[in-house]
């Protein structure tokens, strides 16, 4: 496939057009290797893979191998368009109506990969970063478990002595217009499964049961009224929201032998994994104490909460932002979580890409003038950072 990769509206159109949904390559790697190596990037890509979960391809390329090393991440893997006849275009079509260009993956986040892209080819044929390097992390299971991409190559690449020494994921950021938000942080997230056990028995002969329904409302409820925290000077306070309910039971008149539910905490930097995890044992037993009830109680979810303070990587990038757009963005620490969250290990992290609006919903879009004004942002950006070194 032939595209002018320094244009990023034609690269976003090829890149839609690859129809990427997680895990599948859909040849979007094979599109970005094609117009990265012939520009001088050293490309490696990697598959990796885990038993109980699909295989993965990802994509690593480095130009330079001086200090400062930049590296940019992001996913080309996409979720599933949903039902096709509620789309005005076909969702991997690429076309553009009126100024925006329609597809999955428009936003989230194929549109900020070639924005990037082309920003990098822009700023290299300009003679820029001839004393670092600039190299980009291109997983392709960022909307699936996320096991076999960020957290590997990241592992393959310390390995290899290539840390970056500062990191920006292109993830949309911007709740209303481009400029609005720059991520220097993201809550962590703990999800847990509890379940409390009973005795089966016959609805009409309850003390012939142990019914474990109300026990597990209970727990349930004093999860969900209790004060985490009041929240610190960097984010909001900490919430925990019970996402699932499921009693293994059809019949009205039988007891059920156990109820079991799932529930989500969002948490800032009043704690790390360990202690939110202690919060919750504690709170979980001193609910299961008052009403004698038995229950197993199980955590998951991967990344810790973190936080990037303002420097030249923050700097750097909302003068870019100022300069391109005028307005002056909001250092936020909402939302959800991103691949980010394994990032913050090796390196700091940011997070900027474009208005999310639009991310994960049946004709999902981005204005041709947002591509070209976000490319110009991360030219910009990567002028002025690697100007500083």
């Amino acid at each position: 496939m032939t595209v002018t990769a320094t244009d990023p509206v034609a690269l976003t159109q090829a890149l839609i057009r690859c129809e990427s949904v997680t895990p599948v390559e859909g040849g979007a790697l094979d599109l970005l290797e094609s117009v990265l190596a012939p520009a001088g990037f050293a490309c490696h890509r990697l598959t990796f893979t885990e038993p109980g979960t699909p295989d993965v391809e990802n994509l690593y390329a480095r130009i330079g191998t001086g200090q400062p090393h930049l590296c940019f991440a992001g996913h080309t893997d996409v979720v599933p368009p949903g039902d096709l006849a509620a789309w005005t275009v076909p969702p991997f079509a690429g076309e553009i109506r009126d100024g925006v260009l329609y597809g999955r993956g428009a936003v989230d986040m194929k549109g900020g990969v070639a924005c990037f892209v082309a920003a990098a080819l822009r700023h290299l044929e300009s003679g820029g970063s001839r004393n670092g390097s600039i190299s980009l992390l291109i997983t392709g299971d960022e909307e699936g478990p996320s096991i076999n991409g960020t957290m590997k190559l990241l592992d393959w690449m310390t390995a290899r002595g290539e840390v970056p020494d500062a990191c920006l994921v292109g993830e949309p950021s911007n709740p209303e217009a481009l400029g609005d938000e720059i991520k220097i942080g993201r809550r962590g997230s703990l999800t847990a499964e509890i379940v409390v056990h009973g005795r089966q028995g016959h609805a009409a002969y309850p003390g012939k049961a142990d019914n474990p329904i109300p026990k597990l409302a209970r727990i349930l409820d004093r999860l969900s009224a209790a004060e985490i925290d009041r929240g610190t000077p960097d984010f909001e306070p900490s919430n925990l929201q019970v996402t699932v309910l499921s009693v293994p039971n059809r019949a009205a008149n039988v007891i059920p032998a156990e109820a079991r539910a799932t529930f989500n905490i969002r948490y800032n930097d009043t704690w790390r994994r360990p202690t939110i995890e202690a919060w919750v044992r504690a709170e979980c037993a001193a609910a299961a104490a008052t009403l004698n009830a038995a229950y197993d109680l199980e955590f998951s979810g991967t990344g810790d909460v973190f936080l990037t303070r303002p420097g030249v990587l923050v700097d750097t990038l909302a003068a870019a932002i100022k300069a391109e757009t005028g307005r002056t963005p909001a250092l936020s620490t909402g939302g959800g979580t991103s691949d980010a969250r394994f990032i913050k290990d090796v390196c700091p992290v940011v997070e900027f890409g474009l208005v999310n609006t639009t991310i994960h919903a049946v004709d999902e879009r981005v204005p041709i003038a947002d591509l070209e004004r976000l490319t110009a942002i991360y030219q910009r950006f990567l002028a002025g950072y690697f100007a500083t070194a």
